[in-house]
């Protein structure tokens, strides 16, 4: 029997050991699917504050119950560590940390560095290995491969395999979740890829293989960026429609009744989280080795980043035209996290509007019932939740929704409130009776 015929073996009789490196918002969900289908699982991350959570049986991620870990730690399924050494143990490890830009605009691909170098220390025969941090096409082949490649023994595709696998996580939905999200899967090789779609195929419903992970890693900053991309667009029809004195909500409702050849996006107050506002950039950072603008992308980025100070400027607009002055005005900001029901911060323009409001001398405040405490690191500002919701609101001079969480009673809101600025849309329509309110 071929190693490629005993690991899969190993992984349809569930023998396989399953290491997950990175247990944050992707890596926790993913060693949790891996555990519930019969792994062994352990998850390995510097942050020894989530392993001793994990292997008391705690969840620091809402889309993971406490329950179900305490009930996979109980049964020996899942557990954690901070040493990378363990993974000498494992069969099959997959790599979910993170993949920031840098203050320059390119990658910042430490964190792969970090989580590549340690299985250069531990790498050996029989093992596969699926990145799922999104990055730039070539990163599999061009960066872990040749770090991984040292042992001349071993051979990619033969003894050892390397896959690219893009994450799809989508923090706060029901409705898809890591089980029944389908898995796009490239390797280094044809071998490389069907050893990997074995193993994921034994946890995850949807099982996609592809060509060759940069197939895969491009599938991957299509998806954001054509998100990213609609989202610019209609944040700037929402621009226009302010200048032709036209309601975008009104025209984005009407344009989704066509049944076909059109697909829903709504404006905001700017883009947040890890993926649309970060990996389509990936893409263009690479595209410029090749003398190559991706124009589409810059655009976009451009338009969507100037969206907190667009948000900014219509807010003062609006409380001069009712004789407030923004400066030392009370100023209650609701909602910080990027999207609503989650306690995720990560690149939410509610940093970005919270700030630029505090340049101009407001008095800011804020609310989110799942982030009690806001400590941005650039600027160097930190701010705790205010305690009382409804004493805050009919205290400030202006209630700015940022994030449309559901917690929100928007008819108290309305109720008591003086004056609102609803980035979200989320009073509905029905609002728009009402001079005390402003709209996006």
């Amino acid at each position: 029997m071929s190693i490629k015929e005993d690991l899969i073996k190993k992984f349809k009789n569930k023998a396989a050991r399953v290491g997950v490196v990175g247990l944050g918002y992707v890596g926790l969900p993913l060693a949790v699917v891996f555990a519930e289908a019969g792994f062994k699982v352990t998850g390995i991350d510097p942050d020894k504050h989530k392993i001793e959570k994990i292997n008391r049986g705690e969840s620091y991620i809402p889309d993971v119950s406490t329950e179900v870990v305490a009930k996979l730690v109980k049964q020996g399924a899942l557990t954690a560590s901070v040493d990378p050494l363990i993974l000498k143990t494992m069969d099959a490890v997959s790599i979910c940390v993170p993949t920031p830009l840098r203050q320059t605009g390119d990658p910042d691909m430490s964190y792969i560095l970090a989580a590549t170098n340690d299985l250069v220390k531990t790498l050996h025969s029989g093992m596969v290995i699926v990145l799922q941090s999104t990055t730039y096409p070539g990163t599999t082949r061009e960066v872990l491969l040749p770090k991984l490649n040292q042992d001349q023994a071993m051979q990619v595709g033969k003894d050892w395999f390397l896959a690219f696998s893009p994450e799809r996580v989508d923090p706060g939905r029901e409705d898809w979740n890591t089980y029944n999200t389908p898995k796009v899967i490239g390797g280094i090789t044809s071998d490389c890829t069907e050893v990997a779609s074995a193993w994921y195929s034994e946890a995850i419903q949807t099982i996609v293989p592809v060509s060759s992970a940069e197939a895969a890693e491009m599938a991957k900053l299509l998806e954001n960026t054509f998100r990213m991309i609609n989202i610019g667009l209609v944040n700037e029809m929402a621009i226009m429609c302010e200048r032709l004195h036209v309601d975008v909500w009104e025209v984005i409702e009407a344009a989704a009744t066509k049944p076909f050849g059109f697909m829903k996006f709504t404006p905001g107050p700017g883009l947040g989280g890890h993926c649309i506002p970060i990996d389509p950039l990936y893409l263009s950072w690479k595209m410029k080795s090749f003398n190559y603008n991706a124009r589409f992308i810059e655009l976009a980025s451009e338009i969507n980043t100037n969206m907190p100070r667009y948000v900014v400027n219509r807010i003062m607009e609006a409380m001069n035209q009712r004789g407030i002055l923004l400066k030392n005005a009370n100023v209650l900001v609701l909602g910080a996290a990027y999207k609503p029901d989650i306690d995720d911060v990560r690149e939410s323009p509610t940093l970005d509007i919270i700030g630029l409001l505090r340049e101009r001398g407001a008095v800011v405040t804020y609310h989110d019932p799942y982030i009690p405490h806001i400590h941005h690191e650039v600027d160097g500002w930190q701010m705790d939740s205010v305690q009382d919701l409804m004493k805050s609101i009919k205290d400030a001079d202006a209630v700015v929704i940022a994030t449309n969480h559901k917690f929100y009673d928007y008819e108290a809101i309305l109720k008591s409130a003086r004056f609102i600025f609803d980035t979200r849309n989320a009073l509905g329509f029905g609002s728009k009776q009402f001079e005390k309110v402003t709209r996006l």
